[in-house]
């Protein structure tokens, strides 16, 4: 493909990643049947066949767990749910079962597609690839320190040739922090956990563009630097307080994490365009595989089987993107390297 018509399909493919639609609709909350489960569930401590003991409670309001011997370890409590979650996802399944005898189709509650909890995990085939992914990050933030710090020429001084070993540093620690509370948030979706899981990826996003325009404008001088990255840093920071102590909107804040994953995405593909880099290819593959991976997140759909949504399958395909992603980090770092080694000899 050459330049012309790789930056015309990049282009088509962002455009289309804009302008499409989603479903962001909540009504499975709203239902009335569902709404008076949860009330008699809450009040009764039973849904159904389900009955929790934490639903159970004392006359001064606390829950009845029975004696400190008879609980749980503190290790085996994180499967356990709270009374009103356990009712809102026994209530929840029930209330979809007859939707589902009916001829209906699955709906939103309280923001979140129905999943089935596997151990007391909420999307356990997430939280399976986002395990995979924190490996994958792990792997290629080592692979290219060691390549950087033990098989590359070093200056003098024993500092590295390549002018963003610091930034690549700095972008493998956020993306592992990011894929971290990826899997708690997708293992107990609670208030707390949400709030870091968001917070974590707009900080990832928000640097993987700095990234983006640095590398690709080939800024070295630390004033340019600062420059560049200080208006994005001031509106993640802005974004990241006003989603934990205004509003977590997640309307909000899919558009904004869409927006600069997919300008991140055009500078990559601009720069790829116009690149004589000797691993343009991959470069391609990667904006191509990332610009595919947002799809599934905006043609949001109900759970396969109760647990593959849409989500789940821009995790499965940030797996491949992931691995070769850090094979053009390498690369990038060995090409500027021999470059600069030459030029001292």
């Amino acid at each position: 493909m050459d330049n012309g018509r790789w930056w015309r399909f990049s282009v088509v493919l962002a455009c289309l990643c804009c302008f499409t639609g989603s479903l962001d609709a909540s009504v499975g909350d709203a239902d009335p049947i569902y709404r008076s489960c949860v009330e008699e569930c809450e009040t009764s401590g039973c849904a159904g066949d389900y009955c929790f003991q934490h639903c159970k409670f004392s006359s001064d309001g606390k829950p009845i767990d029975g004696p400190w011997y008879m609980q749980e370890p503190l290790y085996l409590k994180w499967k356990q749910w709270d009374c009103r979650s356990d009712c809102r996802y026994h209530c929840m399944l029930a209330r979809e079962e007859e939707r589902k005898n009916l001829g209906g189709q699955p709906l939103k509650y309280h923001g979140k597609w129905p999943f089935f909890r596997v151990y007391g995990i909420q999307e356990p085939v997430s939280v399976a690839l986002s395990v995979l992914n924190l490996s994958l990050q792990f792997h290629g933030w080592m692979s290219f320190f060691i390549l950087v710090s033990y098989k590359l020429h070093l200056r003098p001084n024993r500092t590295t040739y390549y002018e963003y070993t610091g930034l690549w540093h700095v972008y493998g620690i956020l993306a592992m922090n990011s894929c971290f509370w990826g899997i708690v948030f997708h293992s107990r979706d609670v208030v707390w956990t949400e709030k870091m899981d968001y917070s974590s990826s707009v900080a990832f996003i928000g640097f993987s563009l700095i990234l983006a325009i640095l590398r690709s404008l080939n800024v070295r001088d630390e004033a340019a630097r600062v420059m560049c990255a200080a208006p994005i840093i001031a509106f993640v920071t802005t974004h990241i307080l006003y989603l934990n102590f205004y509003n977590l909107n997640h309307g909000w804040n899919r558009k904004v994490c869409m927006t600069m994953a997919i300008s991140q995405l055009l500078v990559w593909a601009i720069w790829a365009s116009v690149t004589g880099h000797p691993s343009r290819w991959k470069l391609r593959l990667v904006v191509i595989g990332g610009l595919l991976a947002l799809i599934p997140e905006i043609y949001d759909f109900p759970p396969y089987l109760g647990y593959i949504d849409a989500h789940t399958l821009c995790h499965a395909a940030s797996v491949p993107v992931s691995y070769l992603w850090w094979s053009f980090v390498r690369d990038d770092a060995e090409f500027r390297t021999s470059l600069l080694v030459k030029k001292v000899e």
